[in-house]
């Protein structure tokens, strides 16, 4: 079987650790995979970059050829060559940013249409993760996918709506969106055309033949309340999965001389990519529940943020924790670059004696999974399909999302309690094992493969259309 992945890039968030472990999974078994993306940020065999502006004029092309050269040479964003840079892209298709400045996201790459055709021999399956990203356009969706079986994993909720990846607690999605509350949310748009934006991806979606995929039953139901399952369209709920063969429990004091960390303190561990910045993260929740912290259980506490981006080689930082009696305790707050070799991840996790995961929103992360399968006890919040990971007090701690008073409860309960400790940690890594490996989850979506490619053979032996 030829599988034919396509993704914003290689290396960067979850839904780029997920397409790209499940690629690494297929070539090991002998599947003849490939990924496409639209930027190949980092060198993996077996993947290859897609033509940007492959099916622009020769204007475009020429105008776009110099505005690239420019980018690569800016130093910074907002510099003469990046201005440039701009300008030329602009130049070389006016209307195209026109559309963007009026708010409409921008689906203009023709080099999609000719997608099964950019790696000869054509693929059996289609495999689509993350289609924002300035990169792929989902018009294309229906012409690719009758011509050949394909599966689409939803990572976010962008194909739901008018432009976020997170909706939050705006329930406009429903509706069709209009009247945005909230358009600089990521992915931003310029102006209002959320209605007309969902309805591009509304319309593409439907008019495709495609298996839909969540890592979590939260977001396949919300891909159902959307109208986009039934009518013959299946829908699956496939788990993110890790490799227990990186992510297991080991020694915590090996652990923490690998990386530098204290032995007599309590570590506490938070991660995920701009860790610091990320407006899902809640990383502002866990600095509040910090503060809230009785004196006695913040006095020798040391909290790690792995993936803080403002991080200067793992510089350290601090903030006041305000204890119960008004002390004047203060916690460490260390930032460290965000780590990109899973066996540094791993060491981390079994570092820590506790992982905390205070999401405001999520799909299904998987640095939890990780946490859990290295015996680190997880706190995490209720956001999205987080519930779905953590079992509140079997194999980790749940708490409601953005409340900081019942972080804090917990993380004081949790660093109390060494039998606790003990107990969320081994049920956590029994329920890992039992749930979420990479080798349950290739199998899945492998197993799914076999079985559209077989159903649209039949129906072409028929000459009955399949969906």
């Amino acid at each position: 079987m030829r599988v034919l992945a396509v993704n914003a890039s290689v290396a960067g968030g979850g839904a780029e650790r997920v397409a790209l472990s499940l690629h690494r999974a297929y070539r090991e078994r002998g599947v003849d995979a490939l990924l496409a993306v639209g930027s190949r940020n980092a060198e993996e065999p077996g993947t290859f970059e897609v033509p940007r502006d492959a099916g622009r004029s020769a204007w475009a092309r020429t105008l776009l050829a110099r505005a690239w050269r420019l980018e690569e040479q800016s130093a910074r964003p907002g510099d003469a060559r990046g201005l440039a840079s701009r300008a030329l892209r602009v130049a070389a298709e006016p209307a195209r940013w026109a559309r963007v400045a009026r708010g409409h996201e921008d689906f203009d790459f023709p080099w999609t249409g000719g997608l099964l055709e950019l790696a000869p021999p054509r693929p059996d399956v289609l495999h689509l993760h993350n289609l924002h990203g300035g990169y792929f356009d989902i018009r294309a969706l229906p012409a690719l996918t009758a011509e050949t079986p394909a599966v689409l994993t939803l990572h976010d909720t962008w194909l739901l709506t008018g432009h976020c990846a997170q909706p939050f607690e705006c329930g406009r999605w429903r509706e069709g969106c209009g009247g945005c509350p909230d358009l600089g949310r990521y992915v931003p748009i310029r102006r209002d055309a959320s209605v007309e934006n969902r309805e591009v991806k509304r319309r593409a979606l439907l008019g495709s033949r495609l298996g839909l995929a969540a890592p979590s039953a939260w977001l396949l139901s919300m891909a159902e309340e959307s109208g986009l399952l039934g009518e013959g369209r299946e829908g699956r709920v496939i788990p993110n999965g890790i490799d227990p063969a990186v992510f297991a429990p080991g020694e915590r004091a090996a652990a923490r001389e690998a990386l530098g960390l204290p032995q007599d303190r309590r570590v506490v561990l938070v991660a995920a990519k701009g860790v610091r910045a990320n407006l899902y993260k809640g990383f502002a929740t866990l600095l509040d529940a910090l503060e809230r912290l009785p004196d006695e259980a913040a006095a020798d506490l040391l909290v790690v943020a792995l993936g803080d981006e403002g991080a200067q080689g793992g510089g350290p930082g601090a903030i006041r924790a305000h204890g119960s009696a008004g002390g004047d305790g203060r916690v460490e707050v260390r930032g460290v670059p965000f780590a990109g070799d899973p066996e540094r991840v791993a060491d981390y996790h079994r570092a820590a004696d506790v992982f905390v995961h205070p999401s405001l929103a999520d799909t299904f992360p998987l640095a939890p999974v990780e946490a859990m399968a290295c015996g680190t006890p997880v706190l995490a919040s209720d956001a999205g399909g987080l519930p779905e990971v953590v079992e509140h007090d079997v194999s980790g701690l749940v708490v409601p999302a953005g409340d900081a008073p019942a972080l804090a409860e917990a993380l004081e309960r949790v660093l109390g309690d060494a039998e606790l400790r003990e107990r969320l940690s081994s049920a956590g890594v029994r329920r890992v094992a039992e749930r979420f490996t990479l080798g349950r989850q290739a199998d899945a979506y492998l197993a799914w493969y076999a079985q559209l490619a077989e159903e649209r053979a039949a129906a072409g032996r028929s000459g009955v259309a399949s969906t």
